[in-house]
């Protein structure tokens, strides 16, 4: 029998971090002032326990709908929302202090086209319409690097799956990673869920894509002399 949440949600391990040091003043002000605002809709179980699509055609119009998962600290995330002022970006990432980190970014970008889901990524996938999504990142995701631990990584059937849903036919599917063996993984397993691997020489996994902007994550792994792979893939 599945155990299941008292709010009916299904019981779901969560294995990051939600929490990290104190924030700050302005990052609390940030949370308290602008996060509601910035919701795609009702996402969590106690506000919408009927799993009920988002409407996101309300929520965004007719802009295509980008998704940031574990968005970090948000600067790719505000790069990519400011290059692109005619999509509407949804992040995602359940530590609280990456989450007003990308709040105050926002507000000295003044982006208007980020929405916020601070909490579980299959939380959101639950109530994404299906084929409403035209890009995604998976950018320098929890690695978990010891072997028992590969089940927690995102590029597994629990993830994979419902991330092939919601997307549409033709999506992109972009995933940066230092970690080799994160690599193998996600060549192994992304491409068993309806995707295909864009890649025609080694350019195209070395190099960044055009419109990329390195993050701070980046900047410590090539310090620390590890390599980032790009990967690319289309859903079918």
């Amino acid at each position: 029998m599945t155990k299941t949440h008292p709010s009916g949600a299904p019981w779901r391990n969560f294995y990051g971090r939600l929490k990290g040091k104190s924030l700050k003043r302005s990052q609390e002000a940030y949370l308290d002032e602008d996060l509601a605002a910035l919701s795609p809709g009702p996402v969590d179980w106690d506000v919408n326990p009927d799993r009920n699509p988002l409407d996101l055609k309300t929520r965004f119009a007719n802009r295509p709908i980008w998704l940031e998962i574990g968005f970090g600290g948000g600067e790719h995330l505000v790069h990519q929302a400011v290059s692109n002022p005619d999509v509407a970006i949804i992040g995602c990432e359940p530590y609280i202090n990456g989450v007003a980190m990308l709040l105050g970014k926002i507000r000295r970008a003044g982006a208007d086209n980020i929405s916020v889901h601070p909490g579980d990524a299959r939380d959101l996938f639950d109530v994404l319409p299906e084929a409403s999504i035209d890009k995604v990142f998976l950018l320098y995701p929890d690695p978990w690097p010891k072997k028992r631990h590969h089940r927690r990584r995102f590029v597994t059937p629990e993830y994979l799956e419902p991330l092939a849903r919601v997307l549409k036919s033709g999506a992109e599917f972009r995933v940066a990673t230092d970690i080799p063996d994160y690599v193998r993984q996600t060549m192994k397993e992304v491409p068993r869920h309806g995707f295909t691997w864009l890649a025609e020489g080694p350019e195209d996994w070395r190099a960044p894509w055009d419109d990329w902007l390195s993050t701070r994550y980046e900047q410590k792994a090539l310090r620390e002399g590890r390599v980032p792979h790009y990967m690319t893939f289309r859903r079918d």
